[in-house]
């Protein structure tokens, strides 16, 4: 088990990581290593998804996030889990965007990524839009999925939708997996959102070959996607040649 997991708040309590290391579940360790494989086998402790979201609130109410946050690098998988939902808990709009900006270096796995979802930046999508183009520019990997995935929640329902936005998705040519894998959910997720304002773009153009196939492959697979654009959606698939 890692060391030096966190400080201890109080002489009374146990430390973060005691806490974390109470609740590890090795088989769920062991399951993550598989689905996670950037993240080194030893930094996984195996605390559940709920468990966490629970943890997470429980130190914000208690007052001892603010230190835990404070300090960068988490030597564990888990405590950077923690760290991304209690930013995503945070009420301040502007602190929010300061935390998430600090942590973002150091996130280096897509479960982290995706599950930094802070929920004050949907009161405030115009002021977010100026940061995601600075993640969607990123050098950092999960910067730059970070970015899309920002722009697959907050922007592609009535109201809030523009096909700049899909543009700005097309824009990026990266080579690495999970910046494609977010590439083609994004275009799955709009297809469902918006059939008729994103299909134009899987005119075989738009999007690098794999990405075109995967964002199509995803929407084949979606609940939310009718038999009848399945079926349209199957003939736009591109040749390995292509």
């Amino acid at each position: 088990m890692p060391t030096n997991m966190a400080h201890e708040t109080t002489s009374s309590k146990p430390t973060i990581g005691e806490r974390l290391a109470a609740m590890a579940d090795v088989g769920y360790a062991a399951f993550q290593q598989k689905l996670i494989p950037t993240v080194a086998a030893e930094l996984f402790i195996g605390v559940r998804t709920p468990e966490l979201r629970s943890y997470a609130k429980e130190l914000i109410k208690s007052g001892e996030a603010d230190a835990f946050i404070a300090v960068l690098p988490h030597p564990t998988f888990d405590e950077n889990q923690l760290h991304a939902f209690i930013l995503s808990e945070l009420k301040d709009f502007r602190r929010c965007l300061d935390e998430v900006e600090r942590f973002l270096p150091y996130v280096d796995n897509w479960a982290t990524c995706d599950q930094l979802s802070p929920g004050s930046f949907r009161r405030h999508r115009d002021e977010l839009r100026p940061a995601i183009r600075t993640w969607l520019a990123a050098a950092h990997e999960y910067a730059v999925r970070f970015g899309i995935g920002m722009l697959m929640q907050h922007f592609l329902d009535e109201g809030h939708f523009d096909t700049r936005f899909h543009d700005a998705v097309c824009t990026i040519r990266r080579d690495e997996y999970y910046i494609r894998m977010m590439q083609a959910w994004y275009f799955a997720t709009a297809l469902a959102k918006q059939y008729d304002a994103t299909l134009p773009y899987l005119d075989g153009t738009h999007l690098a070959p794999w990405t075109h196939n995967r964002a199509i492959q995803k929407a084949i697979e979606s609940r939310r996607i009718t038999p009848e654009q399945k079926d349209f959606l199957k003939t736009l698939r591109l040749s390995a040649n292509h």
